[in-house]
């Protein structure tokens, strides 16, 4: 049961992100870049996105690290072109927000699957399965909606800050990795029970539940 977990993981966490990359890439492409399209990236074929570090030796380290206990990553992010979008202003953030919002529709479908399933089916293993589900793509959205480089939530914070925050804008954006290394270690934490409160509030029942 362990390694068949440990498996399941590994594939949410695939598709999850593949999903999410995708929608960047759709968005882009229903404003008018095809970037994305002309790279082959508009496809739910996880090989095509695999990031050495962020698909593989990241989640690797991360489970190592928690003893099993928890596996995250990403892939590598669909590119486009903001200068071929007919909305120059707020096309970026329009791009930004696809991804974590592909992410919740996943959640919110399959966590009210799970709350309304068939009490036949609650003694299988599929319960567990769409639990990971859920909570996998609640912790991308989540966490991808930070306002830190390179994550999608600082397209959000630059489409709306004003043009006189120019600097500001350079300085972000400079020392946006620091950032985000700073995020990964101690605001990453901080978001688990937003997660964890939403996945209860979808499912109608805890994480531990499951």
């Amino acid at each position: 049961m362990g390694s068949l977990l440990i498996v399941f993981q590994i594939l949410v966490l695939l598709f999850s992100v593949v999903i999410h990359e995708v929608a960047h890439g759709a968005m882009a492409l229903s404003l008018g870049d095809q970037t994305a399209k002309r790279l082959g990236r508009l496809t739910l074929n996880p090989v095509v996105h695999l990031d050495l570090v962020g698909s593989i030796l990241l989640p690797i380290f991360l489970y190592i690290i928690s003893m099993g206990g928890f596996v995250f990553g990403y892939a590598k992010p669909v590119p486009y072109n903001p200068l071929n979008l007919r909305d120059r202003r707020y096309g970026p953030a329009k791009v930004a927000i696809a991804g974590p919002l592909a992410n919740i529709i996943v959640a919110l479908i399959f966590g009210l699957a799970l709350r309304f399933l068939p009490a036949g089916l609650t003694l299988s293993i599929i319960p567990q399965l769409f639990a990971l589900i859920v909570f996998m793509n609640l912790l991308l959205a989540i966490f991808n909606l930070i306002p830190i480089p390179p994550l999608d939530g600082h397209w959000l914070l630059l489409t709306f800050l004003p043009d006189s925050l120019h600097h500001f804008k350079q300085a972000y954006l400079q020392y946006g990795m620091i950032l985000f290394i700073f995020a990964l270690f101690f605001i990453f934490p901080t978001i688990l029970p937003a997660v964890t409160g939403l996945f209860r509030l979808i499912v109608g029942a805890p994480i531990d539940f499951f």
